[in-house]
């Protein structure tokens, strides 16, 4: 069984997507996209700089878009059995499933971006990569922390986010390092995304979430806070709305995928992150990136 996975911020670089370019459908969706933003996104992300593409209101609608489009210019070589997303990477996976519209999914991708931000500026907050504890241990840690601090990314095995305030992130992470963490690498990041400081953005997606069309996808998708198999509208929605709060369970993910039938995974979108996440997981399982084999 093929499994697609989808990328989330921090995948984007110079020139992404700009080959997908020269083909017509991914010209039409680039051009789309485009007209729906309001300036012209495909000439930031073919020719941008970094700091551009860091940009709140490019990045992740940029990823969105090499992510999606590379999907749906693949036609009849896409064919997945399941599909997951890491974080933003959810919104692509539903998009290339056809549970959400190419229009929706851009529009809901935009609003996220933008509550986000909202929210970062409300408090001050931050995320700290911890390298080389088991999650109980680092769970245990943050709950007996007197200030929001969460573990908000299980990436892999060995290897999870936290999310918090400045001070509670700051603190786990010197009582993770005396707990024996390899590393406390705190993250250059606008907020904490994926925990209670997330609340205000929650809010603020779930009535744009609530009023869009979902659909029941063409294969189950794995939901980054419940990672089971699932292609029921409503409860994909609920899911949705839980993500900027909760964690992104992507090991979890990645392991419940295997355990249905997984026999290989295809990372759809910039860079190849998620493939080195699977192979931390499960070194057996062969990875590839997704790439057009002829023009249209």
């Amino acid at each position: 069984m093929k499994a697609y996975i989808f990328p989330g911020q921090g995948a984007q670089f110079s020139g992404m997507g700009k080959e997908l370019y020269e083909n017509e459908i991914a010209k039409e969706l680039f051009e789309k996209a485009n007209e729906i933003i309001g300036f012209r996104i495909s000439d930031i992300m073919f020719s941008g700089t970094d700091e551009e593409l860091k940009e709140t209101k490019v990045t992740q609608p940029a990823i969105f878009l090499h992510s999606v489009i590379l999907a749906k210019t693949l036609g009849a070589d896409f064919q997945p059995d399941m599909v997951a997303g890491h974080s933003l990477g959810e919104f692509s996976a539903l998009v290339a499933a056809n549970a959400l519209s190419f229009e929706d999914g851009l529009r809901l991708v935009i609003a996220r971006a933008n509550a986000m931000q909202k929210a970062c500026e409300l408090q001050p907050s931050t995320m700290a990569a911890i390298l080389g504890l088991a999650d109980e241990v680092v769970e245990k840690i943050c709950e007996e922390i007197d200030e929001v601090v969460v573990a908000a990314n299980y990436n892999c095995p060995g290897q999870i986010v936290i999310s918090g305030s400045i001070e509670g992130v700051d603190i786990a992470c010197q009582k993770l390092t005396e707990a024996g963490a390899k590393r406390a690498l705190k993250l250059n990041v606008g907020g904490a995304f994926h925990s209670p400081l997330m609340e205000p953005a929650r809010v603020e997606l779930q009535e744009a979430i609530e009023n869009v069309t979902v659909l029941s996808p063409v294969c189950p998708i794995y939901q980054n806070v419940d990672p089971v198999p699932n292609t029921d509208p409503a409860k994909i929605k609920a899911n949705l709305i839980t993500q900027l709060t909760g964690a992104v369970k992507w090991t979890q993910t990645l392991e419940r995928m295997i355990a249905d039938g997984a026999s290989e995974f295809v990372e759809v979108g910039p860079g190849n992150v998620l493939q080195g996440l699977v192979k931390k997981v499960n070194r057996a399982f062969p990875t590839s990136s997704a790439t057009i084999t002829a023009k249209v």
